[in-house]
C-alpha cells in the first residue's frame, strides 16, 4: 500500500464521519441495496445515496446492477480499499452503534434467508428426484478439490452458480470470487448460503453467462457446475469462460456424462443429454484451452436409471506458448 499525501487525506475524509464509516462497516460484511442500509441505519435514502457516491468516488465500494436493485459492496482491490480494511480491523466492534448495526444487519439478512427457503422449498420435489439420479455432492466436492489443487487461487469465477455450492467448498483456495447466475432467486439462495457460511470474500451477480458482464483476463480459476446440459450451444459458455481466463488460468467443468433419459428434457429442462468427453475436448481446444484432466464419477448403480458425472479441466495454453518446460496434455493421458 502507498497512497500519495492528497489521495491519503481523501481516503481518510471519505472514510472519517461516522455514516460512512458504518456504511464501510457494513458493506464490509457482504453486498447489500440502498434498501437495506437505509433500514439498518434508519436514515433516508437519499442521504444514503449521497455517502454512496462520495465512498465511491474514492474507489472505496463497488457498485452493480441487478434488475432493478443496485448492488453495494466494499472493494477488495486497491490501496485505498486496503487502508479501509486496516480501520476497520481497528475499530472496537463492541462500540455500541456498530453493535446496533450488526443486530440489524444479522436481521437483514435473516429476511434474505427465509426468501431464499421459501423459494428453495417450493422447488424441493424437484431438486430431490434430481438428486437421485447423480453422483453425490461429496464425491464431486471432493474431485473438484483435487483437481483444484491446495494452491491458493487470487480470483475465482463460478459460471451458474445456482445455490453458490463451490464458492463454499473452495472458500479455502480463494482470495476472491465472483458468481453469475440467470436465476434472480437462486442467487438469492446463494446470498443466505453465503451469509449463513459468514464468507464475504465472494459476492453473487445476475448475469448471462453467454455474455458475461466481465472485463478479459481477470481471474485464475473459472468453473462451469452442471449448467452445460442446460444450453443449446454449451461451446459458446466455454468461449466466454476462456475469455475471461487470465493467462495460464483454468477452466473446470462439471456436467453430465452422455445418457439417455428424454424425460428430462421436458420436465427438468435440460437441452442437452450430457456430453462425450471427444466433444468437450474439441470445444476447450477451439477455445485455446489444452486439456489437463478428465475425470468420470458414477453414481449409485443401484439406481439403474443413475447419470454419471464428469469433470474436466483445462489451461488456458498462452503460459504454455511463454513457457517451453511446461508439456502440453497429450491424448493418451486423457481418460
Amino acid at each position: 500500500m502507498a497512497l500519495g499525501l492528497d489521495a491519503l487525506v481523501d481516503v481518510l475524509k471519505a472514510a472519517g464521519e461516522q455514516t460512512r464509516f458504518r456504511l464501510l462497516a457494513l458493506l464490509a460484511s457482504g453486498d447489500l441495496t440502498v434498501s437495506d442500509m437505509t433500514e439498518i441505519l434508519g436514515q433516508s435514502q437519499p442521504r444514503i445515496s449521497r455517502h454512496l457516491k462520495l465512498l465511491a468516488e474514492e474507489d472505496l465500494i463497488e457498485r452493480y446492477q441487478e434488475g432493478a436493485w443496485a448492488y453495494f459492496r466494499l472493494r477488495h482491490e486497491g490501496d485505498g480499499a486496503t487502508l479501509v480494511r486496516t480501520l476497520l480491523a481497528v475499530s472496537d466492534r463492541n462500540d455500541p452503534v456498530l453493535l446496533r448495526d450488526g443486530e440489524r444487519l444479522a436481521a437483514v439478512k435473516r429476511t434474505r434467508s427465509d426468501r431464499a427457503q421459501a423459494y428453495f422449498s417450493r422447488n424441493a420435489s424437484e431438486w430431490d428426484e434430481l438428486r437421485r439420479l447423480l453422483v453425490s455432492d461429496a464425491a464431486v466436492e471432493d474431485a473438484v478439490l483435487r483437481l483444484v489443487g491446495p494452491n491458493p487461487v487470487d480470483a475465482l469465477l463460478d459460471l451458474g452458480t445456482g445455490t453458490g455450492l463451490m464458492l463454499q467448498v473452495l472458500q479455502d483456495r480463494y482470495r476472491h470470487a465472483v458468481g453469475i447466475d440467470a436465476s434472480r432467486d437462486m442467487l438469492s439462495v446463494a446470498r443466505a448460503n453465503l451469509d449463513k457460511a459468514g464468507i464475504v470474500k465472494a459476492s453473487v451477480r445476475h448475469g448471462d453467462i453467454l455474455n458475461l458482464p466481465l472485463e478479459g483476463q481477470d481471474f485464475d480459476l473459472v468453473i462451469i457446475h452442471q449448467v452445460l446440459h442446460f444450453l443449446d450451444q454449451p461451446e459458446l459458455a466455454i468461449g466466454e469462460a476462456a475469455r475471461v481466463l487470465r493467462p495460464g488460468g483454468r477452466l473446470l467443468i462439471v456436467d453430465l456424462a452422455s445418457h439417455e433419459l428424454e424425460y428430462l428434457r421436458d420436465e427438468h429442462a435440460h437441452v442437452r443429454l450430457g456430453f462425450s468427453h471427444q466433444s468437450v475436448v474439441e470445444w476447450l481446444n477451439k477455445a485455446g484451452l489444452d486439456v489437463e484432466e478428465v475425470l468420470d464419477l458414477a453414481a449409485d448403480r443401484k439406481n439403474e436409471a443413475a447419470l454419471t458425472a464428469t469433470v474436466w479441466l483445462a489451461r488456458d495454453r498462452r503460459l504454455l506458448i511463454a513457457d517451453d518446460k511446461v508439456p502440453a496434455a497429450s491424448p493418451e493421458h486423457i481418460a
